[in-house]
């Protein structure tokens, strides 16, 4: 008998689905795309209507030889890849490659691992989605335009290894024009005063300044503070009126990804990158125990909050049950999507409401049970009553002054029951001014006619100053993609990886901080492709390919009327922009070694010092401080003993950090690679190391805190593996030149070679 044939991205996701189908059916994975365009050209016909010259991705020709093995046998065949555009092209791609009978052929969309989700995929197969497919590729046909004909501009004018994007190069616009605003804003002096007061009975509380006559006013000065506080210390102070009233605070949505990677950053300082990850291992199936191996969320790329009503009815049913019917709405909560948000999936939930974090937190590794425990508490507090505060303000007057304060008493909890660490329970009491530094304290009995009386502490006045706009950490970076209408759920974590990897940005504390290099490309970029880095055109183009996918518009139109003028800017560049190594400014210092002046030049590894008799003379130092390079590189590391800066230094087995503050301070330690541990369960980094015999090798920064024992033996790259989507791949330097990369996962083949 005929079996048949599901065919998935992932091993986990096929050891899962394979648990609930049984023997008839056959469950094998492609491990990602099998198809894509060529590295080593364009890959794209402009003169042929844009047609794509698809290529099989190495180490692919086999797995695709297994599946139509398996296809050639079965008879019916199940496209069961992801249920987005990505899955869509992988699943043409297959079909394509392996010849499949369209009679056969069947695509279905599992918004969950779980044996009532992939039942309920099964009984509503799918022709393929031409507009989706089209979509994908239009997207990635736009992407590989910019970034062919735009990055070999950056190579040959700025510096070899750059690249430019669609999308990456307005998000590091962003980034750039932020930290211009910080660097022009001007902080303006203001002052806060405070007025501890008593009533009638305790306790004592605190009243802020608001205004005089009237008007709400800032205190500009020292003086005027000094004025005012005299004069509040000799005047009458009377409560002029008391407001009271019910105040709600309703439960947020359920997650869409965006918000998900933001919450994450916020609360577990989880990158974009990392958040997936996690979200990914939850989705494809976790092994909890008798009731084996099951997807614990739903489909985590998605920008709809919309939920399946039985997951609500069943959800309002478990609400009623553990908090009690009080904590239930009458009706079901709704909840809108934002303008032009995809609706074909659920938003992001526990696949079962009794799958609670408490039952299954031990299968779980750390940052699978904060993830989950976040998704799993938002998911039930959307469904429940919002929590409820009697509010009080009270308006105060001192002689011609205002003061105001205010305070709330929680009277029902509501959502709040579910999460304390929720990070959005206002204030018991704040002044109301809204400065956002508002103590919590208790109000006694007030009534309108009160006289007030001067506490001990009397009045106090503090010197502030306006705040520039805050970087981005990456949270607040994807909250201003999405707001503008950049990028799509799946996009956001490349994002954000690719120009950290290009070394376009760095973090200091959290945030993103432009490089040198990131402000050099941006400012050139800007100046020669006006459009591509219009934060408004680029959001039109997402619109445009969300009209693809919705029939409202034809991708090669599209692609037409884009390049025409884009091809135009890109001829225009390569004769007009200038080479960094034509510029250089003057220093004023002269060269100790031949008395020629120095110059600020632009290299490889950024901008330095050199003299201007070059060839003649090759005299070059550090442009920070004037140190020469023999002193050591500076690191955006800290030295863990002493917090000073960390440097590079080359030793007689290679290169290390040292800390900068010897010899008072010894601390050495390995150059990091910025790639996290494989292993699910561990927070650690891979570091260079070497063997008693000075072998170099890479292993887990946290070998000697907890004993982990990864290594690989070759050099780690970050770059995500195209098959599996390991977060890296290991290179290895080939006798007759060039190198080979290949992954390291378990039950991944994949492997390429490149040429010197």
């Amino acid at each position: 008998m005929a079996k048949s044939l599901v065919i998935v991205e992932s091993p986990t996701k096929a050891r899962t689905i394979r648990k609930y189908l049984g023997s008839s059916y056959t469950v094998k994975a492609s491990l990602g795309h099998v198809k894509d365009l060529p590295k080593a050209k364009m890959g794209v016909a402009i003169d042929n209507q844009f047609a794509p010259e698809y290529r099989i991705i190495p180490g692919k020709k086999k797995i695709l030889g297994e599946l139509l093995k398996y296809a050639e046998q079965a008879d019916t065949i199940y496209l069961a890849l992801d249920p987005d555009r990505e899955g869509e092209a992988i699943a043409w791609h297959i079909a394509e490659e392996i010849g499949l009978d369209p009679d056969k052929v069947r695509r279905v969309l599992f918004n969950e691992i779980t044996k009532k989700g992939i039942a309920k995929g099964l009984d509503l197969p799918q022709p393929l989605n031409v507009r989706r497919y089209e979509s994908q590729q239009a997207r990635r046909i736009l992407d590989r335009l910019v970034g062919y004909e735009i990055s070999p501009i950056l190579w040959k004018k700025v510096r070899r290894g750059l690249s430019a994007g669609r999308v990456q190069s307005v998000s590091l616009r962003l980034i750039v024009d932020r930290e211009r605003e910080i660097e022009a804003f001007e902080p303006e002096e203001f002052w806060k005063i405070d007025v501890q007061l008593e009533g009638k009975t305790p306790p004592k509380f605190k009243a802020r300044y608001y205004g005089s006559n009237g008007k709400k006013e800032k205190i500009p000065s020292g003086e005027v503070a000094e004025r005012v506080q005299q004069e509040l210390t000799q005047a009458d102070v009377v409560v002029a009126k008391v407001e009271r009233k019910e105040r709600k605070r309703a439960p947020l949505p359920p997650f869409i990804t965006s918000r998900l990677q933001q919450e994450a950053v916020r609360r577990f300082r989880f990158a974009a990158k990392r958040t997936m990850m996690i979200a990914q291992q939850l989705y494809e199936g976790i092994d909890v125990g008798e009731e084996g191996t099951i997807g614990l969320i739903t489909y985590m790329r998605t920008d709809s909050v919309r939920l399946s009503g039985d997951a609500v009815e069943d959800l309002r049913g478990y609400i009623a049950e553990r908090f009690g019917k009080d904590h239930l709405p009458r009706r079901a909560n709704t909840f809108k999507s934002r303008k032009g948000a995809q609706d074909a999936h659920e938003a992001i939930r526990p696949t079962s409401v009794h799958l609670t974090p408490s039952r299954i937190g031990k299968y779980l590794t750390v940052d699978q049970r904060k993830l989950y425990k976040l998704i799993w508490e938002r998911f039930v507090a959307c469904q429940m009553r919002p929590a409820i505060y009697d509010q009080t303000n009270v308006f105060i007057t001192a002689g011609q002054h205002e003061l105001r304060t205010s305070g709330s008493v929680l009277k029902f909890r509501g959502w709040l029951e579910v999460s304390e660490d929720s990070g959005m329970t206002p204030p018991v009491n704040g002044n109301g001014n809204g400065d956002g530094d508002e103590e919590s304290a208790e109000l006694p009995v007030l009534n309108q006619g009160d006289v007030l009386t001067l506490a001990e502490e009397g009045v106090s006045a503090e010197q502030k100053f306006t705040q520039p706009p805050p970087r981005f950490t990456e949270g607040t970076l994807i909250r201003e993609l999405e707001d503008r209408g950049i990028g799509r759920p799946s996009t956001y974590a490349t994002i954000l990886s690719t120009i950290q990897d290009r070394r376009y940005v760095v973090k200091d504390e959290g945030r993103f901080k432009p490089s040198e290099l990131g402000r050099l490309v941006t400012d050139r970029l800007v100046w020669h492709f006006p459009r591509i880095l219009d934060v408004d055109f680029t959001a039109s183009m997402e619109e445009s390919l969300d009209q693809i996918e919705e029939g409202k518009e034809d991708w090669i139109a599209l692609l037409k009327r884009f390049y025409g003028p884009f091809h135009e800017d890109v001829e225009k560049a390569l004769k007009e922009m200038k080479d960094i190594r034509d510029l250089a400014e003057e220093t004023g210092e002269k060269c100790e070694e031949c008395g020629k002046p120095m110059l600020v030049k632009w290299g490889r590894n950024g901008r330095f010092i050199a003299c201007s008799g070059y060839p003649k003379c090759r005299n070059t130092k550090e442009l920070d401080g004037g140190e020469s390079k023999a002193n050591g590189e500076p690191i955006d590391v800290a030295c863990e003993a002493c917090g000073k800066p960390m440097v590079r230094k080359h030793g007689r087995f290679g290169d290390f950090l040292a800390c900068s503050g010897y010899p008072t301070c010894g601390a050495t330690r390995s150059i990091p690679t910025g790639i996290q541990c494989p292993r699910a369960d561990c927070n650690g980094e891979l570091t260079q190391r070497r063997t008693k015999r000075g072998r170099i090798f890479y292993g887990c920064s946290e070998f000697k805190k907890s004993g982990c024992d990864f290594v690989v033996w070759g050099t780690p790259v970050k770059e995500t593996c195209p098959s599996c989507q390991a977060g890296f791949l290991v290179t290895s330097t080939r006798r007759k030149g060039g190198r080979t990369l290949k992954c390291v996962a378990e039950e991944c083949d994949y492997k390429r070679t490149e040429d010197a």
